[in-house]
């Protein structure tokens, strides 16, 4: 589908993050000039298997690369800043500006894929302008799970764009950490908000998301009635609930060890930028740490989402080099599943039982909150902005209806919302709003050190090979005297025990032996490919009457004359 983007029109598009909760990233257009929004990951579905991560397509920036001006970054979170290197990989040249603490994480993201030098990079906060020709970007302090948020203002000659960011409105956010700045909102909805597109990850909460504080209540009643080790794992960019926790140990005298490299790097990226106020002494590695008594320990790691490699998990499994559950080990999940998650979280959960520990987790126990705003908040940001239109982004499709329900109850008229696709354009002046147009917006898979190199053929072969197994059949044919010189011999991978199954085999042998022979009945010889066929058709149909499975058929023919 063709775009027509009219020269005084304002064109705003995803590349990311609708339809979905992750690989956020959104563009606002006018004429040669582009504002990127966000440029995340998406963690894969159990159904991608052997992909690390999806990414977005980014061709259409690739195309109008002259055009970008800047990447904007709201926050650092994974599904916002995750797909940075591999934009880069395409588009070196963009500046990049971030806050603190997404600066930070972004860097070290840079220095593992050796784009650190090479990269320009800005730090930004909410009093920052970035102004181009055409384009002006201005900020706003929000709160969510992790510091320096903002949403972000794009002011066009048609009228400013709000991106909200991920946000809720924690008005006693934990620390040193500002509340969210409602006058500013306020007074941008005075200016006159010509669209808001605003975070919906949180629209089926009919209720205002509890502040951060709530869950600092709840660990000081747990800490304190906890006799042995404590061992709390959350994500590891949530420094507020890690400088709660810390704070609450350190109240109750124990010691913090920190394992997990990304929860060890948010301790020191924490601690430099004044979000963590931990002292050295506070602080133990290993060797202390086995010498202290019981109730003296906090042990901060990764793994609250059931991950195999990180620590808890290998605690948990008991192939961690330098903890073990102990007798009266206490463990605090403190984030709940993620979507695709609750398998891993629960088999990390058994095995921590099975070990001897006691487990804490869920909303019943009140250690985790949302970084998200519920329907209020939603509400209320609707109310402050006063947008002429409205496009939910940040969410799958029944988010983003419900959250144009809120807009519309909000004094914003069903027909000036929006619910999008990644890659559709919405185009935009003073006084109308049209969609424009589409690109593909596809998702790209990152698989090992791979981009872009697997796709659904790859996938369906390996959800085949997981499922059913694989049959090779092994043969040596002479092509010009129509003879088979040796074989065929089937091998098993992953569909039965060859040792328990030899009748079956047999069977299979004697069809694709009459198989190929039938293929050299023919006046002409037959090629390969033929040959091929026809012994993948015999096996399909033999083996699934036989077993009711469908495995992977591998012909490999040797050529006797090669």
């Amino acid at each position: 589908m063709a775009i027509h983007i009219k020269n005084n029109e304002v064109a705003v598009f995803a590349i990311g993050g609708l339809g979905e909760i992750g690989k956020n990233m959104y563009g606002i257009q006018f004429q040669d000039e582009i504002v990127v929004i966000d440029a995340g990951i998406k963690f894969p579905e159990d159904d991608l298997l052997g992909v690390d991560y999806v990414i977005s397509d980014y061709q259409y920036l690739v195309k109008n690369r002259s055009k970008i001006k800047a990447l904007v970054i709201t926050h650092g979170h994974e599904d916002h800043i995750g797909g940075i290197p591999f934009l880069l990989q395409q588009l070196p040249e963009i500046p990049i500006y971030a806050g603190p603490l997404a600066l930070a994480l972004i860097k070290s993201k840079l220095e593992e894929h050796n784009q650190l030098r090479t990269t320009e990079l800005h730090e930004l906060n909410e009093d920052s302008e970035l102004k181009f020709r055409k384009l002006s970007v201005t900020f706003f302090r929000t709160t969510h799970s992790i510091p320096d948020t903002l949403g972000v203002a794009v002011h066009t000659p048609q009228g400013i764009i709000i991106q909200t960011g991920d946000y809720k409105f924690d008005l006693t956010p934990v620390g040193d950490q500002p509340a969210p700045n409602l006058q500013r909102m306020a007074k941008l909805g005075s200016e006159g908000v010509l669209l808001l597109m605003s975070d919906s990850t949180n629209a089926e909460i009919p209720t205002f998301t509890k502040s951060e504080r709530f869950v600092g209540n709840s660990l000081r009643h747990i800490f304190e009635k906890i006799e042995g080790r404590i061992i709390f794992a959350t994500f590891a960019s949530n420094i507020s609930r890690i400088a709660q926790a810390s704070e609450t140990a350190m109240a109750n005298g124990r010691k913090i060890a920190v394992f997990g490299r990304s929860m060890e790097a948010a301790m020191v990226n924490g601690r430099e930028l004044g979000y963590l106020h931990i002292p050295d002494d506070a602080m133990v590695d290993v060797n202390t740490l086995n010498h202290l008594p019981a109730n003296k320990v906090l042990i901060l790691c990764t793994g609250s989402q059931g991950e195999p490699m990180a620590a808890l998990s290998r605690i948990a499994a008991g192939t961690h080099r330098q903890i073990h559950i102990q007798p009266g080990d206490t463990v605090v999940f403190s984030s709940n599943p993620i979507p695709g998650n609750t398998t891993s979280v629960n088999h990390t959960i058994n095995l921590l039982e099975e070990a001897g520990a006691h487990v804490i987790h869920g909303k019943v126990n009140n250690v985790h909150t949302s970084g998200h705003g519920g329907q209020e908040e939603q509400k209320l940001m609707l109310r402050l902005m006063k947008p002429e239109y409205f496009m939910p982004i940040h969410g799958e499709y029944r988010m983003l209806r419900i959250h144009t329900d809120l807009a519309e109850l909000c004094g914003v008229p069903k027909d000036r919302s929006f619910i999008m696709e990644n890659g559709d354009v919405l185009a935009l002046t003073k006084d109308s709003a049209r969609i424009a147009g589409h690109f593909a917006a596809d998702d790209v898979y990152v698989d090992g050190s791979g981009v872009g190199d697997v796709g659904s053929m790859v996938l369906k072969d390996r959800r085949v090979l997981s499922e059913e197994g694989l049959v090779v059949v092994v043969a040596t044919i002479d092509y010009q005297h129509g003879d088979i010189l040796a074989g065929p011999d089937i091998l098993s991978r992953g569909f039965v025990y060859m040792r328990e199954s030899g009748e079956l085999i047999s069977q299979a042998q004697r069809r694709v032996f009459r198989a190929i022979r039938t293929t050299f009945k023919g006046d002409t010889p037959p090629t390969e490919g033929a040959i091929r066929d026809a012994i993948t058709d015999t096996l399909q149909d033999f083996l699934f009457t036989k077993t009711e499975r469908h495995p992977m058929i591998l012909p490999m023919l040797v050529n006797a004359k090669a």
